[in-house]
């Protein structure tokens, strides 16, 4: 009898499946080239630049320890802070111009006009080739002295012939106007928040006497101000990352008179044309702190404005 049980349990441990891999392994398994490309690409080139940012080191000879050297020659450099007023500027007006902008056109969208497909592509086509060399020549002869604008000014008998690029006065602000202009990808984020909006409070509103402007500010702006606020962060850290546009329109000088030397900008005139790379590091840290710093105050703001359903 004991034979034959024994028989019975060699049958079945012999046609049992093999243990197949937790769910850990073969999460691990997908994640494997994204921490690969993560660590290798991302982690050890930032650990490797913040020790390169305590060094001289123009790429040529050895990296020679200066320590705090380059972070006390940044308070004597008039072209840092310099850079720094220029990109805060264009940071400051510019988001929220953007923003405005993007809801706006999706507020309108929103309504479900026909072709509403067409249009959405259409407005997001901007976000797509803003960035390229090819629409930032396109803007530099725009603004040009014999550029569109200063035709479309003529039309309404403004007769100038002034280079709004080569003015510093102007040059940053045609910059800001480019940026505004690529207000697609936000845009369509907006949109998709706003088809989430249950439509029976604006039924209720309006049953009770509100307004179009008044379901706006108590209903469209509160449902929607985690995405107003994810919005807000990623422009603001976008924006401190502007650098194709600035380097064309400028030719790589941040002219005139530095009125387009955005902070990335100065830090690869100093990396790449100076071949001062312990300071371009060093440049490079100060603005990952400075973002972290306006991503901090933002989320601790947002407490105060933004409303979630809990």
């Amino acid at each position: 009898m004991s034979s034959f049980s024994e028989f019975g349990s060699l049958v079945k441990n012999r046609h049992k499946p093999k243990d197949k891999p937790t769910d850990t392994k073969v999460a691990l398994g997908f994640l494997a080239p994204w921490l690969i490309g993560a660590i290798c690409l991302s982690l050890i080139p930032m650990v490797y630049s913040l020790v390169i940012s305590f060094t001289k080191y123009n790429m040529i000879k050895p990296p020679q320890f200066v320590g705090l050297m380059n972070y006390r020659h940044m308070l004597a450099d008039p072209r840092f802070m310099n850079s720094l007023t220029v990109t805060l500027v264009y940071v400051i007006v510019s988001v929220p111009l953007q923003l405005i902008a993007a809801l706006a056109l999706a507020a309108l969208l929103d309504r479900g006009m026909r072709g509403l497909s067409f249009y959405r592509s259409a407005f997001y086509l901007p976000s797509m080739l803003g960035g390229s060399v090819a629409v930032a020549v396109l803007w530099k002869m725009v603004f040009g002295s014999d550029g569109l604008f200063n035709a479309f000014l003529g039309l309404f008998g403004i007769d100038t012939a002034m280079s709004w690029i080569a003015n510093p006065d102007t040059a940053n602000w045609t910059l800001i106007a480019l940026h505004v202009w690529q207000f697609g990808s936000p845009m369509v984020i907006f949109l998709a928040g706003l088809r989430q909006i249950p439509r029976e409070l604006y039924e209720a509103a309006s049953v009770d006497g509100a307004g179009k402007w008044r379901q706006f500010r108590s209903i469209t702006l509160p449902m929607l101000s985690p995405i107003i606020f994810f919005n807000l962060v990623m422009s603001i850290i976008n924006s401190f990352q502007t650098f194709t546009q600035a380097y064309v329109v400028s030719g790589g000088t941040g002219g005139p008179s530095d009125s387009t030397l955005f902070y990335t900008l100065y830090l690869y005139q100093q990396g790449f044309a100076s071949l001062r790379m312990g300071y371009a590091s060093a440049l490079a840290w100060i603005m990952v702190v400075i973002v972290a710093l306006l991503t901090g105050v933002n989320f601790a703001l947002s407490k105060f404005w933004v409303h979630y359903d809990d």
